[in-house]
């Protein structure tokens, strides 16, 4: 109880009062969501974002009340057993959108993937804390090892959304950790050339007014697997030239062709495991025209919808696109959509200005720590904030391609909203003892 009282009288709370104005618009667009032109509820979804409101608010403050520095020798456990999660998930799992990512009984259940990127978050910073003294590139590789696991696993559901929100937490952490500049930025061009693979043949087929005469090379096999048997090649006389000569060439040679081979190899697993429809919605930012009645109409609609909000907004429950079911996943993945219409564009910067609130308190505390642990996992969270707000808001507004990635505090959903106000706990945590330490 002392614990919680000392929690509370060090909170910051303009964190906590950005998170709740936040949850409050969400449900209230859930119920907009819920609305039909003629003015009937037609879902009791608000009322379930509600309850997991309500609980998730306890889970914060239950969270917050927990002194971090005890979790740190836990965090690889926490870690291990969303891994077992995970895998569970894959073999036994409930079909959902496409993805075997949902486990529970009956229309109750949880998606572990969410919460598995806390339970990454933790174990890294640990990773990072005790790991200063080993050279760069074992800290990058194994840091990125701890990441690549679930990745794997969530990627294998398939979940490409989810599976892309590791990443900047990755990035965000290494950052913050002081690694060299050449391996972030190997982890973005890596991150970046794999996409463009990923994409390259739909685009050949559907963006291109005719075919090219070579880049197919790059994903048809036997030709990618030549390629990346060159590149490997390369590599390895390269890492051998370096290691003997100490040549800094030999080192950028080893530097491209490790990216060329990584991101084509990626691309080759990614297309294993990736549907057509999930590759296409990358397309389809392109140019949305290209399908749109089919990957491209959702683009279409929520563009519609936040254009048509104008200045001031339609006005709390009077969307027509929302109202008219012309947006699909509009409680979910479209949410800012509706707040958009019907809010217009002060609704949209109100948000904006709410993550933005959220995100200049987690560079605050940054400056503020003194312990390393904590310096880390507030990277993370704020990586992964910042990357659902960035990709979210920038899918409902066409600047984004869609992935299927929640808006945190606003989109419906338990599982994610139980993540984000367990980060938003463990963030009021470590700045009510930041300065115990």
């Amino acid at each position: 109880m002392s614990s919680l009282k000392n929690a509370l009288a060090d909170m910051d709370f303009t964190i906590l009062g950005a998170a709740l104005a936040l949850v409050v618009i969400g449900i209230l667009s859930v119920f907009s969501s819920g609305m039909t032109a003629e003015g009937v509820l037609v879902s009791n979804e608000y009322i379930k974002q509600i309850i997991w409101a309500i609980s998730g608010l306890v889970l914060m403050i239950a969270i917050a009340s927990i002194d971090y520095t005890r979790v740190k020798d836990y965090s690889f456990l926490i870690y291990l057993g969303f891994l077992v999660l995970l895998v569970y998930t894959r073999l036994f799992g409930r079909v959902t959108n496409g993805a075997k990512s949902w486990i529970g009984i009956g229309d109750a259940g949880i998606q572990p993937s969410e919460f598995a990127k806390i339970a990454v978050i933790l174990f890294l910073a640990q990773y990072l804390d005790n790991s200063e003294h080993e050279s760069p590139f074992r800290r990058l590789m194994l840091a990125f090892a701890i990441v690549l696991v679930p990745v794997g696993l969530v990627l294998s559901q398939p979940d490409f959304g989810t599976s892309l929100v590791f990443f900047p937490i990755l990035l965000f952490m290494i950052v913050v950790a002081g690694l060299d500049w050449r391996y972030i930025i190997f982890i973005l061009s890596a991150g970046m050339a794999t996409i463009i693979l990923i994409v390259l043949p739909l685009w050949e087929k559907y963006i291109l007014s005719s075919p090219t005469k070579f880049l197919f090379v790059f994903y048809e096999t036997p030709y990618v697997f030549f390629l990346i048997g060159v590149g490997a090649l390369i590599l390895a006389l390269a890492t051998w030239g370096w290691n003997s000569y100490k040549k800094s060439y030999y080192f950028w040679i080893a530097y491209v062709s490790l990216v060329a081979v990584g991101s084509m190899v990626a691309s080759v697993l990614a297309h294993k495991v990736l549907k057509d429809y999930q590759i296409m919605r990358l397309i389809v930012f392109m140019d949305p025209s290209i399908d749109p009645r089919g990957s491209g109409w959702n683009i279409l609609q929520s563009i519609t919808a936040i254009g048509s909000g104008g200045f001031f907004g339609k006005g709390f429950l009077q969307g027509t696109q929302s109202h008219y079911r012309y947006l699909p996943q509009q409680s979910t993945d479209f949410i800012f959509s509706i707040i958009a219409e019907e809010w217009g564009f002060l609704g949209g910067f109100v948000v904006f200005a709410l993550f933005f609130v959220i995100l200049r308190r987690c560079v605050a505390l940054l400056r503020s720590l003194r312990d390393k642990y904590a310096i880390y996992i507030v990277a993370g969270i704020m990586g992964m904030i910042f990357f659902h707000f960035l990709i979210n808001a920038g899918m409902a507004m066409g600047i984004m391609p869609i992935t299927g990635i929640p808006l945190f505090f606003l989109s419906y959903g338990g599982s994610s909203l139980w993540v984000i106000l367990s980060a938003i706990g463990i963030l009021l945590g470590i700045s009510a003892r930041r300065y115990r330490v």
